[in-house]
This record gives C-alpha cells, sequence and structure tokens, in this order.
C-alpha cells in the first residue's frame, strides 16, 4: 500500500531532490535539509474527560448518566460526527481538518492497567512507563533520547516548563523552555480579580460563564481546590498554549537537530461544573484544538516526519457527579497526530458503557495499555526493535491491534 511518506519521497524525487539512508533515523534531503523523524509528547495532566472529547453518542447510558453535561448528538446540533458512532466536541473543530486528512487518529478506551485513581502516582506512571513508578530510574522520554539514532546536539531534547518533568528526568542533558502561565489559577492579586468582575460582570452569556466558573469555584472545599490546582504540577494552564505550540513549531522548523519535544497543560480536573457543548471544560478544548492544529500548521513539511502523541493520567467517572461534574476516573482517550498516522479513524477494541460492562461499575475500561501506544509509536515512527523497546520500557506489552497505526 502507498503511504503519504512513499508519496512524499515520490515527489521529492520527481523535483530533482535525492534520498540518503539515514537508517533507523529515516531519510535525509541532499538538499536543502534533513528529514529525521521527531516525537511530540503532549500531557493534558489533571484527567481529562475522554468521553466528552470522543463521545461515544451511539451508546444509551452515556446520556443516562450524564443528565447535564452529554452532548447531543451530530442530528442535534451538538457533535460532529467521526465514524458513525464516535463524535468529536464541536469545541475541538480546529482539528477537524487534520481528522479529514486522516492524519489525526484516537486510541480510545486506552489507558494504564493501575487501579490508582491518585493524579500523582498515576501522572509518575505515565511519565516512566513503568506501573511500579517507584522503582523507576528514568524517564521513558530521556530513555528514549539515550538509544534514539541523531546528532546529539544541545538542542536534541526540549521539555517546555519551568522545572524537568519525570518524563525527562535520567542521564540524556535536556534542555528546559521556561512557561509562565499556571492553571487553574484565579488571579492572586485583587485588583486583577476585581477587573475580571467588572469586565464580566453584565447581564452576556460571557458573564454567566464567568459566574458559573466563580459560583463552582467557590462551592467545593479548600482542599479540594488544592488539588484541583495540585494535579496541573505546576504546567500552564491551556491560555498559553496556542502561543507554546506556536513557539515550540517555530523552533523545530529552525532547528533540524531537535528530535524529541515535551509539554503539558494542566487544569483537565473538573470536579465541578464542567459543562456541555459551553462551558468550563468546552471552552479549554477550544484553545487546545486551536493549539494542536497551531502546531501541525508551523511545522509545514516537517508535520510528515513528527508523531505527535496527547495523553491524560487517566479518564473521568461516566456518570456525572452531584456538582455538574466528573471524578476520578480509569480509562481515557489517546491522541496521535503527523504525516505517518492512519488517521480518520478511532482505534478501539470499545468495551461498552452498560453498567456491567464498566470498571468497578463506574469507568471506562482500560482495554488499550497506554506503553503499547508509545510502544507502537518508538516502532513505527521511530524504528526501534523490541529489544530497544523494552530497554526503555521493560514490560512492555505489545499490542497487534496497533499494527499499522503510524508508519
Amino acid at each position: 500500500m502507498t503511504t503519504r511518506r512513499d508519496l512524499l519521497k515520490s515527489l521529492m524525487l520527481a523535483g530533482g531532490f535525492s534520498l540518503l539512508p539515514l537508517g533507523r533515523a529515516g531519510w535525509a534531503l541532499a538538499a536543502p535539509r534533513e528529514a529525521q523523524r521527531r516525537m511530540v509528547v503532549i500531557l493534558m495532566r489533571g484527567a481529562v474527560d475522554g468521553l466528552n472529547i470522543v463521545t461515544p453518542y451511539m451508546e444509551r447510558n452515556y446520556y443516562n448518566v450524564r443528565s447535564t453535561i452529554a452532548l447531543p448528538p451530530p442530528n442535534n446540533g451538538g457533535l460532529i460526527d467521526l465514524d458513525g458512532f464516535f463524535g468529536l466536541n464541536p469545541a475541538l473543530a480546529p482539528v477537524m481538518p487534520l481528522w479529514q486528512n486522516r492524519t489525526l487518529a484516537f486510541i480510545h478506551a486506552s489507558g494504564s492497567p493501575a487501579t490508582t485513581r491518585s493524579h500523582f502516582e498515576a501522572q509518575d506512571i505515565l511519565e516512566t512507563a513503568m506501573l511500579n513508578s517507584a522503582m523507576a530510574t528514568q524517564g521513558w522520554m530521556n530513555g528514549l533520547a539515550q538509544i534514539l539514532p541523531g546528532p546529539d546536539a544541545p538542542t536534541r531534547t526540549l521539555s517546555f516548563g519551568d522545572r524537568l518533568p519525570k518524563i525527562f528526568q535520567g542521564h540524556y542533558n535536556v534542555m528546559t523552555v521556561p512557561t509562565r502561565v499556571r492553571a487553574n489559577a484565579r488571579p492572586e492579586d485583587p485588583r486583577v480579580a476585581n477587573a475580571f468582575d467588572n469586565l464580566y460582570g453584565a447581564n452576556t452569556e460571557l458573564s454567566g460563564l464567568y459566574r458559573q466558573g466563580m459560583s463552582a469555584q467557590a462551592s467545593i472545599s479548600q482542599d479540594m481546590q488544592d488539588e484541583m490546582i495540585a494535579s496541573a504540577r505546576g504546567a500552564p494552564g491551556v491560555d498559553a498554549f496556542v502561543l507554546e505550540t506556536t513557539q515550540a513549531a517555530a523552533m523545530m522548523r529552525r532547528d533540524p537537530t531537535i528530535q524529541l519535544l515535551f509539554m503539558d497543560v494542566g487544569g483537565w480536573d473538573t470536579h465541578v461544573g464542567q459543562g456541555g457543548v459551553k462551558g468550563q471544560l468546552s471552552n479549554r478544548l477550544e484553545k487546545l484544538g486551536q493549539g494542536l492544529a497551531a502546531l501541525a500548521q508551523g511545522l509545514g513539511d516537517d508535520y510528515n516526519n513528527t508523531a505527535i502523541l496527547v495523553m491524560s493520567e487517566f479518564g473521568r467517572t461516566v456518570a456525572e457527579n452531584g456538582n455538574g461534574g466528573t471524578d476520578h476516573g480509569h480509562g481515557n482517550v489517546a491522541w496521535l497526530l503527523g504525516g505517518g498516522v492512519q488517521g480518520g479513524k478511532v482505534w478501539s477494541r470499545w468495551p461498552g458503557l452498560d453498567r456491567d460492562k464498566l470498571y468497578q461499575a463506574r469507568d471506562l475500561n482500560v482495554t488499550t495499555d497506554f506503553r503499547a501506544i508509545i510502544a507502537a509509536v518508538m516502532n513505527g515512527h521511530l524504528g526501534m526493535n523490541g529489544r530497544q523497546i523494552r530497554s526503555v520500557i521493560p514490560d512492555c506489552p505489545f499490542d497487534a491491534g496497533l499494527n499499522g497505526i503510524v508508519t
């Protein structure tokens, strides 16, 4: 079967370019520049509600247990239909061109087989790719950097954030790009807070959403507020995401030695006032979608050689709670974008949402291990073999159901 990369190579040859082999790292153009394989990982800290990102609108129980936050089906002014069973949150319309050109795929009912509902333990598991993360000596992206073919340049690995995350901790030296906008934060200076109150004080739809958000924040305990902020682990809020992805794309375009890049974004712990088509979650997803679209567009031709993996530590409960939000869950949806991705498809062994199909009778079950998704990218996109993958993810559960998801 002819892939998009085959087509790209044919076009380059027709245009007078020559391709030089670089082994597992991919190909290099004799002119004008190298086109080595790259990987971007984006972690949504706080456990995003994947069921309101890619929604199984044909599941009756989804609507039975979500009286205020369910997204209406496509024929009722709500979801954007994907495949007749799943629909995309309309706030994510900016990424639909990537779905339509088949460079965006979703992997639903994915996540960790670990039973933890702790943000911090689950994030450690995700970042080390080890279920017993306390035994880990490095983050999996640092381990990958140690074996990835390519020039050992100072900017080969980049991490956006004020401190080095666990995913990049280890022997390999990683450069950090500081960020400054925190997630889940109401302005601490009362003068700034008052300015926001005055700005949104009018009786408008926008001011209504603002008042709902402030009311929701006031209705929860200080302990829960602290937990929701802490779950971001210092990651910037989504308001800065478009700026950061635009910056990241520009850096990658200018510097061909950048091979691995990590970003995180906080603010997804929606215990209270989550909202439906409009509201807290959809507002944040709109900015996330804009940022991912900006990243893909900003990469230009380099998008063809880049795999972008988006994950969160776990999902949320299938049923909404008494505060119009959702609590810590289990299975979730992962995203995979890039020129070699076999997209336009929801990759899933869907377990169903009837009560007897749920994990612990409350959550979406995990049928695809997140470690298998990482392995599929390492193998299909970066050319790593099984031995190399296990040197980074010792107990990696390879999944034949992901064969061909990226080339």
